[in-house]
């Protein structure tokens, strides 16, 4: 017997979206002694921590001026906005998985938008 679950809704979140959300829910449990705060829940906030560079709203620009490019749909906006890629190897290696290649000006108009932010 195999048990499916279906997709309701999808959203996609930058790492510094994430935390600010997860920073909520830290301050809500920290105001509440009596609940200990689950591992996996303590192992995302370290993690949004140590790798959110741009803060939520930055990383919500930057999503929405990649988005603008032609090339670039909204999970991979996010990968983006998440990584900042600082040369055209790293920007590669986001797109190694898709079934075409990006040309060099492609690689630099979504590079020029990135260094921006950075």
């Amino acid at each position: 017997m195999t048990i499916f679950k279906e997709k309701v809704e999808e959203e996609f979140l930058t790492t510094a979206e994430a935390k600010e959300l997860l920073s909520d829910v830290e301050q809500e449990r920290a105001l509440d002694e009596d609940r200990e705060m689950r591992y996996e829940l303590a192992r995302a906030i370290e993690h949004v921590n140590r790798f959110a560079t741009l803060d939520a709203e930055e990383s919500r620009e930057l999503v929405e001026d990649l988005l603008e490019l032609e090339k670039v749909d909204e999970q991979t906006a996010h990968k983006i906005a998440d990584i900042l890629p600082k040369d055209r190897d790293e920007l590669r290696a986001v797109y190694a998985q898709e079934r075409y290649t990006l040309s060099g000006d492609e690689l630099d108009d979504i590079l020029n938008v990135v260094a921006k932010y950075d």
